[in-house]
């Protein structure tokens, strides 16, 4: 993903609603860290690990875990929810590692806000030989007419414009290995489906995680949760539930680093 100012500014807007955060964004569903985490792995460096969701379903099973995020106010909810991880300043252009260290490099939700040409060496660096270079993106499907009606500030959209969001989706989780590429093997992708029950409270509280409506004015984000509380109450899908099945997807994506 192209690192402009405008996406630099999105990047950096999650510390300001921290606790809202780690309320809301859900951890990762079970089958993708089975997919993602190789057997006999120990050490894992996560990378923008935000509050800490993935690194604790990582320790829980019993992974060494350096998590590194950018953010201070992530970083205090992170070191208190997560206390047995090494919880490390950094980015993903300057892992806190030295090299060989890591048998899995881990960025969830993360690698769209980093500047791949450095990114990439510096994961390369610090994996061992072997090790698992391992990406995941985990959040509601706006393949779903409904799901992405709410995305889009309440707005039911035409084909063409769910045309748009999924090309949107799908850029953001490109990747780029550069001229790193020789130094891992040919990338896999799987994407599995899940769903999470959820109350409006926490559906309307995890739309508010996202950069594009943290990034709002007041008056902007007011007539942005208007519209999306009316169309819950109004479209056939939402009317008159109390909560909701709403539908996850965690897209994976693996490289191995080469060497002996």
């Amino acid at each position: 993903m192209q690192q402009d100012e405008r996406t630099a500014l999105r990047s950096r807007s999650f510390g300001a609603i921290a606790d809202g955060y780690d309320q809301f964004r859900p951890g990762p569903p079970a089958a993708a860290l089975d997919w993602l985490i190789p057997e006999g792995a120990a050490d894992v460096i996560e990378v923008g690990a935000g509050t800490g969701a993935v690194t604790r379903a990582l320790l829980q099973r019993g992974l060494r875990v350096r998590a590194v995020e950018p953010d201070p106010r992530m970083r205090q909810i992170l070191a208190e929810r997560a206390p047995q991880a090494d919880v490390l300043e950094g980015t993903g252009e300057a892992i806190p590692g030295s090299d060989a260290s890591a048998d899995v490099v881990l960025y969830a939700s993360a690698w769209h806000w980093v500047d791949e040409a450095r990114a990439v060496p510096e994961v390369a660096r610090v994996l061992r030989p072997g090790g698992r270079f391992a990406l995941l993106w985990n959040g509601a499907n706006r393949r779903v007419p409904w799901v992405r009606s709410l995305w889009a500030g309440g707005v039911p959209s035409d084909d063409e414009e769910a045309k748009q969001v999924e090309q949107g989706v799908s850029h953001r989780r490109q990747v780029d290995l550069g001229p790193s590429a020789a130094l891992f093997t040919e990338p896999e992708r799987q994407v599995i489906s899940w769903e999470q029950t959820v109350s409006r409270q926490e559906l309307l509280g995890l739309i508010g995680t996202y950069s594009g409506v943290i990034v709002m004015d007041a008056e902007a984000r007011r007539t942005f949760f208007a519209s999306v509380e009316r169309f819950l109450d109004t479209d056939p899908a939402t009317a008159g539930r109390q909560s909701y099945d709403l539908p996850m997807g965690a897209l994976c994506w693996r490289a191995d680093r080469r060497g002996t």
